[in-house]
């Protein structure tokens, strides 16, 4: 297992310097730099003429290497990381992209691990209710559920809550994860209470679209395993249903689940971006599209490698959870 661990993190680094490569091109690819956003905000907010702000814009690009070569940005970015595990600074922000990164990321990854948990919970519980229930009204239901968080897009139920809390329930706080009050204030019940009154869309929405794949992918793959001859067997040995269920049939029906946690944080996190994006939250959705509006790159760069090693850290995981699920993979098929 550990010898697996370590060729996996090893074959990652590649892949992830690839990421890297393709990413930064595709951000440097349209027309235009953070120095036209200097230019456009000194002409169209500080009044000044078009050639003083073009002399200002040039003057910034000088100064912080926007007029090099592509490939020599890249790889000094790459050097800073390397070697002093450095990300940059960010234009927009005035500060090193790594503060930036730690003023949101763990905000992301804490809204991810709550919708994934819940969505994991709740999905699989109603899978293995509908399965269990097949073609009654209670899987009717559940399934017409399933279909609606698959189909809808996550950003237009997003929309519409916000329309609904903003224009017809007179909700002010939205895009915020604290009233003022709770802002600066130590960790309490109370402001845990507000914490959620703020984010509860974000989360519903977000958990939403995880528990329908996760019941559809349970409901259908329970239905198959109940059918499977073991099953039969530990029915006709007496077995309670309930245990035939829970011990013999679940366990083997999670097998694509578990194979799915591979991609599945990442698939949360993008959910909660599109979400975020919506609501305004500061996490990592509207940084991303803030800085790649007016040119931040090392921003940009540096939240999509982040969702690019979130990836492959998914998929390690899924492969040691599968591992340690089903002892087929964890010997290797009889080769070890």
């Amino acid at each position: 297992m550990l010898r697996f661990l370590t060729m996996r993190i090893l074959s990652a680094i590649p892949v992830l310097f690839v990421l890297s490569v393709v990413t930064f091109a595709i951000i440097q690819a349209p027309p235009g730099d953070y120095g036209d956003f200097i230019r456009a905000q000194l002409m169209n907010q500080g009044g000044a003429s078009a050639v003083v702000a073009e002399a200002q814009a040039e003057a910034y690009r000088q100064a912080h290497g926007l007029n090099d070569p592509v490939i020599l940005q890249y790889f000094k970015w790459l050097w800073g990381i390397l070697t002093r595990f450095d990300f940059g600074d960010s234009f927009f922000y005035n500060k090193p992209v790594s503060t930036v990164v730690a003023e949101r990321l763990p905000r992301t990854l804490l809204l991810a691990l709550t919708c994934h948990i819940l969505a994991s919970i709740i999905g699989i519980t109603f899978g293995i209710i509908a399965a269990t229930r097949q073609y009654s009204w209670i899987d009717s239901v559940l399934s017409f559920v399933s279909f609606l968080g698959m189909t809808v897009p996550r950003f237009l139920i997003a929309i519409i809550i916000v329309y609904l809390l903003a224009f017809k329930l007179n909700v002010q706080e939205i895009g915020s994860f604290f009233s003022p009050q709770y802002g600066g204030a130590p960790w309490s019940w109370a402001k845990f209470v507000d914490l959620v009154k703020h984010v509860w869309p974000v989360v519903a929405i977000a958990t939403f679209g995880g528990l329908a794949y996760n019941m559809r992918v349970m409901r259908g793959n329970l239905l198959d395993t109940l059918n499977a001859q073991y099953v039969e067997t530990a029915r006709a040995k007496g077995l309670p249903e309930s245990q035939v269920i829970l011990r013999h049939a679940v366990p083997n029906a999670l097998h694509p689940l578990v194979m799915y946690q591979g991609v599945v944080l990442p698939y949360m996190l993008t959910g909660e971006i599109e979400v975020a994006i919506v609501f305004s939250l500061a996490t990592v959705g509207p940084a991303i599209v803030s800085s790649m509006a007016v040119g931040d790159v090392y921003v940009t760069a540096t939240f999509m490698l982040v969702l690019a090693t979130t990836l492959i850290i998914g998929n390690i995981i899924a492969d040691m959870l599968l591992a340690l699920l089903d002892p087929r993979v964890r010997l290797g098929g009889g080769k070890e």
